[in-house]
Order: structure tokens, then sequence, then C-alpha cells
């Protein structure tokens, strides 16, 4: 019996070992059509650079500031400006001691109701004068041409003329913004700072490093935080009909932080950026009982031009804890990955802990198979 007994454990061992009967859902590659391509390798380390960080190297990845300065080009832009007159706008036409030339807006009627509407063709209609082409032309290039007109009518015409309603062109604010949606550009010049404070400002989540604005087609980046931060007024532009401006959300501005930290989390950048040190801080600072102080890394995409690497690999020493400053001047990028890694005591306890549970079964087992035997004899 008790030779049956020896032999049923010691079947059974094996299978517990193999995890035959273990819980829990597994899936294994060994058994499977592993499709690899011709030239790739399994072997990440050829495929990154590790960069220890050193205070020249720190200052070699320090992005410039933005500084204040003003735009001479501009200035002139929005000095020479003029607002051109196109199809949906209405006019106001006034003739200085001809009241029967002008129409009366009335108790009830406004200027844009009462006025005259700019036809499809870009044309209007006015007494005497019959049909005006008038899209695409300033409101003094108009009155000039009417005077000219009215004269063989009017002896010595004053005219005036301005532009009751502006519906002929618009700009559009999209995105992170207070009212997104379309602004009418009128005879008032509108800036791309204009443009966004006339859709209430930035919202909470707006990317204001990232703004995209697009003309003809062709989309161009602005930083809001160099125009409203640092004033970089060379940031600013002025709107012209049909442009886009969209504010992105600040989901992409993402930090990943892993590793031997007091709580692993997904950071999301502000505004002014995120520092090494700054990302640390967030999430409680390394675990000082199991954290390798050698082995703090941020893991950051290679761009597009090294196409020979996957990834640039860059190490913090903070045997010292001075060098937390260098910390402090090392600025994250958005999708860089903080890791910091355990001491060799820390994983080995590790290992320890995961075979604890299967050597103290292991000892019951015997245990057992002894008693089974004193019980036998």
């Amino acid at each position: 019996m008790n030779n049956v007994k020896k032999l049923t454990i010691t079947a059974l061992f094996p299978l517990l070992l193999a995890g035959c009967t273990l819980p829990g859902g597994h899936i294994s590659t060994s058994d499977k059509n592993v499709i690899q391509a011709e030239g790739e390798t399994t072997d990440l380390s050829e495929l990154v650079n590790v960069y220890p960080l050193t205070p020249e190297r720190v200052a070699s990845f320090k992005i410039p500031e933005p500084v204040a300065q003003s735009n001479p080009e501009l200035d002139l832009e929005i000095a020479k400006y003029q607002y051109r007159v196109g199809p949906g706008d209405i006019l106001n036409v006034t003739i200085w001691d001809h009241p029967e030339l002008t129409i009366p807006a009335g108790s009830y009627r406004s200027s844009s109701e009462a006025g005259n509407w700019v036809n499809a063709d870009g044309t209007i209609f006015y007494p005497y004068i019959g049909l005006m082409h008038v899209e695409g032309k300033t409101v003094r290039e108009i009155r000039i041409e009417m005077a000219k007109r009215l004269e063989q009518f009017i002896e010595s015409p004053q005219v005036d003329v301005n532009v009751a309603a502006f519906r002929s062109k618009k700009v559009y604010v999209t995105g992170e913004v207070d009212k997104p949606g379309q602004q009418p550009v009128t005879n008032i010049s509108m800036t791309v700072l204009d443009a966004i404070n006339l859709a209430g400002g930035l919202e909470s989540d707006a990317d204001w490093r990232n703004v995209m604005l697009t003309r003809n087609g062709i989309e161009e980046h602005i930083s809001l935080y160099a125009l409203m931060q640092k004033g970089d007024l060379t940031q600013n532009r002025l709107m012209q009909p049909g442009d886009i401006i969209h504010v992105p959300r600040n989901d992409a501005q993402k930090i990943f932080v892993m590793g031997e930290v007091g709580e692993p989390q997904t950071l999301k950048m502000d505004r002014n950026g995120m520092s090494l040190t700054e990302a640390l801080s967030t999430v409680g600072g390394i675990n000082e009982v199991a954290a390798a102080a050698t082995g703090i890394f941020v893991i950051r995409p290679t761009n597009v031009d090294e196409q020979d690497k996957i990834a640039n690999i860059y190490q913090l020493n903070m045997q010292d804890a001075t060098a937390l400053f260098l910390g402090t001047e090392f600025e994250l990028q958005p999708y860089d990955v903080v890791y910091v890694t355990a001491t060799p005591l820390a994983r080995w306890n590790r290992l320890m802990t995961q075979l604890l549970p299967t050597l103290t079964g292991m000892k019951n087992i015997a245990d057992t198979g002894n008693s089974y035997r004193a019980w036998g004899n």
C-alpha cells in the first residue's frame, strides 16, 4: 500500500509542475506558427542606443526657450489691411442732400435689413447707376466709382459707403476652445490671437504648443505657448478668409512611468512641459528599498531619420542625490517611458517569494509521505 501511495504522489508531482492542473489562462507560442520576416531580429539590444546623462549631454538636449520679440511684418500687414466686399455682404449707401436716393432704415429696420445686398454674381443695384460690380473692392473704391457714375445725374455727389453686415468671408476656430465655430471677417483686422480670444479662449485640455493653422490646404504649426506665455509675436498671423485654426487636445502629451516607483501610472504633461524629476516626484518618487539608483531610464522612440534604431535610452545615475538636478533639466517628450529598475537583491527576493509556495508544497508532500510510511509500519 505504501508503494502505491508513493507511486501516486510521484506521478502527480510532474503534472503539477507542468501546470496541467493550474488555474488561470495561458498562451504558449511554442506550439504555434510564429511569423518572422526575413532579416528581422529579436535581439532588441541591437536596436537601441544608451546615453548616460551627464551635465554636458543634458545641456545639449535642452531646447532654447522662446523669447519675447516683436513682429514688424505682421504690424505692416495690419496697417495695410482693407476689407474687400464679397457676395452676401450688405452695403449701406448714403447720398448726402439726396434723401430720395438713400433708403431709410425706418423705425423697425436696421441698416443690414434696409441696405444693398451683394448678389451671388458680386453686383448690387442702385438707382441711376443700375447694376454695379462690387465684389473684391474696398468701400473706398466703391464710393469713388459710385460718385463718378452719379456725376451725370447729380452735381458733385457726396457718397458714403459702409458695410452694414459682414457675411461673405469667415474664418474657423475648432478644437479645444470655449466656443468653437465660425467667425466673420470684418473691416477690423483679425490675428490668430484675436480669433482664439473671440472663441472664448483655450480649454484646460488644450495642447497650446501644437496649434494648427490651415490656409489654402497648407498646414502650419503655431505655438500659443511661445505667443501667449513668452510674448513671441512672430508666432502670430493675420487671419485670411477661409483660414482654419485647430487647437488639439493634449491627449498625446502622455508620459508612462513604470517600475520601482511609488505609484506607476500614466502622466499627462501640462502646458509648461515636464522634467524627469517632476515625473518621478508626481508618482511618489522611487522605491528607496527596491529601486536601483543607477537604473533610472528614459526610453524614447527614435526619429524618422534613425531607421536602424527603434529607441534611445537615457540613463540617470542617482547614487548621488545631486543628480536630481540633471533630472530637473532633462525635459521629457510625449510618449517617453520612464522606467526604474529593481536591485538584484529585490529581484532575488521576488523569485524566492514565488518559489516559496512551491517549496512549501513539496515539503508538505514529503511530510505526508513520511506520515503514510509511519502509519503503514
